[in-house]
């Protein structure tokens, strides 16, 4: 038997190759793969998600996060269209025409993924699908290892989510029994919550409360606690706290600095240690050169939004971070352009004009 070849890739090469920023459909909250909401019967799962799908469709805030406008699938596959239009109506009395219900789907392994991008090529735009509830996909059996059939679904729709790059949520129950952790309180074994990008348990203190606790934590998210209210008038949960809203975002800082030196300068390339010591000599802002080219790995779609194109290259030997201001002049030549090289640094300091 012929064992097919593993397909490896080299730390230096890895770190060079250019990839395309995780993006956002809720800024900071959920970014693109594959997440659960997860919470018991009637607590008010489905009005958060349909107020989620409304805001990503029409580019509004949820809460203090931004959204990014796309289309929105929602398979509502416990609820009727009418339920759904007059649910709607409570939210709402303009919805936007790039958000799509559908009411009935195949099931996962029989049909469902082969539907969902159908819709997507029908739909490019979609950004986000929502599947309520996650039970109502799967098939009704008994299998002999719980874990590896939740694994290998789950699986699924976090390959069906990053092939198209876009933002899958499933929304699910909690277990009865209480716990410490509110994860463990997730339906299921934990092949679920292991297999997804981010979970999120919207969770009562007291179950008669209009107050509630969304615990989320994720691969590409900072773990937090917002507290909610529910507006019976309304049907939106609305914000109280948030346990990261004291602590300013690291790219908010990154994007400051940097927009800083380009206003002098319109485009530089210069290895992380270099740039360090150009947007912060006195060394206040407490970072290193790693921790530098971390956060700007980290911020480039806040960079790009902000004006500012991030690049990076290899240079004899030394990796360069680019930076470029989008609003600059075509014609190299004309700006003024720093590149500080690791290697050919000329002994007299750092030389302006392009090398």
């Amino acid at each position: 038997m012929s064992i097919k070849k593993l397909n490896t890739i080299d730390a230096d090469t890895l770190q060079s190759i250019p990839y395309e920023p995780l993006s956002f459909v809720v800024e900071d909250l959920l970014p693109q793969g594959l997440h659960l909401l997860a919470g018991a019967p009637k607590i008010g799962k489905s009005w958060l998600a349909l107020w989620l799908c409304l805001c990503a469709a029409q580019g509004k805030p949820l809460w203090n996060f931004a959204t990014k406008p796309c289309e929105v699938l929602y398979l509502c596959l416990e609820d009727s269209f009418q339920r759904i239009q007059s649910r709607l109506f409570d939210l709402t009395e303009d919805a936007p025409p790039s958000l799509h219900f559908a009411v009935m789907a195949e099931q996962l392994h029989s049909g469902l993924v082969e539907q969902i991008e159908q819709f997507l090529q029908e739909h490019p735009a979609t950004g986000l699908v929502v599947i309520d509830t996650l039970q109502r996909i799967r098939a009704v059996g008994s299998e002999a290892n719980p874990y590896a059939s939740d694994y290998r679904d789950i699986g699924v729709l976090k390959a069906l989510a990053d092939r198209h790059r876009i933002a899958v949520l499933l929304i699910h129950h909690l277990r009865k029994l209480n716990d410490d952790d509110p994860m463990n309180m997730i339906s299921g074994t934990t092949g679920l919550s292991g297999a997804t990008d981010s979970n999120f348990v919207l969770r009562k203190s007291k179950r008669g409360e209009n107050t509630a606790t969304l615990y989320c934590t994720g691969r590409d998210i900072a773990y937090r606690e917002l507290s909610l209210e529910f507006n019976n008038e309304s049907h939106i949960w609305n914000l109280l706290s948030d346990s990261c809203e004291q602590t300013e975002q690291p790219n908010a800082r990154i994007v400051f600095l940097l927009s800083a030196l380009l206003r002098e300068q319109s485009e530089i390339s210069a290895p992380a240690k270099a740039l360090l010591e150009k947007i912060d000599p006195a060394g206040v802002e407490g970072l290193t050169p790693n921790s530098l080219s971390h956060q700007i790995r980290k911020s480039v779609e806040a960079l790009r939004n902000s004006g500012i194109i991030v690049s990076f290259r290899r240079s004899n030997g030394g990796r360069l971070i680019c930076l470029k201001s989008a609003d600059g002049v075509d014609d190299l030549a004309a700006k003024k352009i720093v590149t500080i090289d690791p290697v050919d640094r000329p002994a007299g300091g750092y030389a302006e004009g392009a090398r």
